[in-house]
């Protein structure tokens, strides 16, 4: 089969390009991008494809990369095709930025260029040389880092570029085909191309695996090795995707209100609590930046054995937070100053809380039977034994209160911890104060303060309700 067929039947098997479409070729001067513009030219009536043609300079090759710029540039208008080129000063950029991976950096800028210039100009697919080679050297490399099933996945013949939906999409026309097969095309068709002496560095990774690892793997192991590999890749990627559904249904039922339930994720295997924690900080976090392995399990380990509050930092500046069956996500803050608020609260009214979220309502009444609250966000007191008003105010560090029923006194603190209060929730609960004197903690307890006795011939009623109420 001849190298444009191949190229084809992997355009048609992953349906990659509709009749109409315009398509930005990402082209370096290379012999494989050379190769898939000159092959995609070859296509476009048969196809009816309309093509552009896009360049990046790094700013980092000097000369050599200037004149890849102008071999590209009259690539293009050899084929009649709009030219896009741009240039960028890499290593500014890495310094400005306080370092990093050079080789991220220039992938992230180029893939900037493609996607918005492929927006500006209403194009749907930007289409890169990237062969069955490249497959190959990816899957080691992320092997060899110990990477999960995404990354052993390698290179997707087709992806979303864009993270918002919008319908761009990334597309390797040449995935199947071998380098080799590349340079025999080349070579027979006598079409010129560009060589980066970059890619000879034997320091980069994936330069070590082309020109070391790969060629004494396949003299010791067998000549199709490579075929042997992408293959795997392939079924990875396929089965990672049947895998990722199951998760998204597995998260479905482990999340509620965006937050994962503690007991949900503790139920899965292992297995599915890591891709669960990774799923669900995908969507929350926008990306997994700087989450490895090593924070997946601290997180789990965190989730299963670690305090029943607390919060665990990690990459991206969030924190991991845990209240007791709850757990999110939260943006980490500087440490926030302490909160106050004390407000009167009359015998007959409303109070609007803003601090807390929630309003108290007061009322006085006859004492007649049952003289009791009807749930535990209302409660009763014998308005004899009241001044005139009450003090409403936040929780603070060292309250106490007679608890009714019980001798002596007991920490809110401690309630608090009884109730499994969240420790988020505790700085801005409202409790009712008689002078120096803790009444009642709406919801969760009642003072002996003021209790309804025989004797009572009024009550004061007050009960907590959300400010809508």
């Amino acid at each position: 089969m001849t190298l444009r067929a191949k190229v084809e039947d992997t355009i048609r098997k992953y349906d990659m390009f509709q009749r109409g479409d315009k398509v930005l070729v990402a082209v370096s001067g290379g012999a494989d991008s050379v190769a898939l513009l000159r092959l995609l030219a070859d296509l476009r009536e048969e196809l009816g494809l309309a093509l552009e043609v896009a360049h990046l300079e790094h700013g980092i090759r000097g000369d050599e990369a200037r004149e890849d710029a102008l071999f590209v540039a009259r690539l293009a208008e050899e084929f009649s095709l709009p030219f896009h080129f741009r240039k960028v000063d890499l290593p500014r950029i890495r310094k400005t930025s306080g370092g990093g991976n050079l080789e991220a950096m220039a992938r992230k800028e180029r893939y900037d260029f493609f996607g918005a210039l492929a927006r500006e100009r209403g194009i749907r697919q930007v289409a890169t040389a990237h062969t069955r080679d490249d497959q190959v050297e990816t899957l080691l490399m992320w092997l060899l880092r110990g990477s999960g099933g995404r990354g052993l996945g390698a290179i997707p013949p087709i992806r979303r570029l864009d993270a918002k939906g919008e319908g761009l999409w990334l597309v390797r026309p040449m995935i199947e085909t071998s380098r080799q097969e590349v340079i025999g095309y080349l070579t027979a068709q006598g079409f010129s191309y560009r060589t980066d002496r970059t890619n000879l560095d034997r320091t980069r990774l994936r330069n070590w695996i082309r020109l070391e690892l790969l060629p004494q793997l396949r003299a010791r192991l067998d000549p199709r090795l490579d075929a042997r590999l992408a293959q795997a890749a392939d079924l990875l990627r396929e089965e990672e995707e049947v895998l990722n559904l199951l998760t998204e249904e597995r998260l479905e039922q482990a999340a509620h209100a965006g937050n994962l339930v503690r007991d949900a994720v503790l139920r899965e295997s292992k297995a599915v609590q890591r891709r669960l924690i990774r799923l669900w900080l995908e969507r929350t976090a926008g990306n997994l930046k700087g989450i490895g392995f090593y924070h997946v399990e601290k997180i789990l380990r965190f989730i299963a054995d670690g305090p029943s509050q607390g919060r665990l930092s990690i990459p991206g500046g969030w924190d991991f937070v845990k209240e007791y069956a709850v757990l999110r996500l939260e943006k980490k803050r500087h440490k926030p100053e302490r909160l106050s608020y004390s407000y009167p609260l009359p015998h007959q009214g409303e109070l609007v809380i803003p601090e807390a979220g929630v309003k108290l309502k007061s009322s006085c009444h006859p004492c007649t039977p049952p003289a009791r609250p009807r749930n535990n966000l209302e409660a009763v007191f014998d308005l004899a034994l009241l001044p005139e008003f009450l003090e409403v105010r936040n929780f603070r560090p060292g309250d106490r209160f007679r608890p009714l029923g019980m001798g002596g006194r007991k920490k809110v603190k401690e309630l608090f911890i009884e109730k499994r209060v969240p420790l988020s929730a505790r700085s801005a609960y409202p409790l009712v104060l008689a002078g120096e004197e803790i009444l009642w903690i709406p919801g969760y307890g009642r003072s002996a303060v003021a209790a309804v006795s025989p004797g009572t011939r009024a009550l004061l009623r007050v009960e907590l309700v959300s400010p809508a109420d």
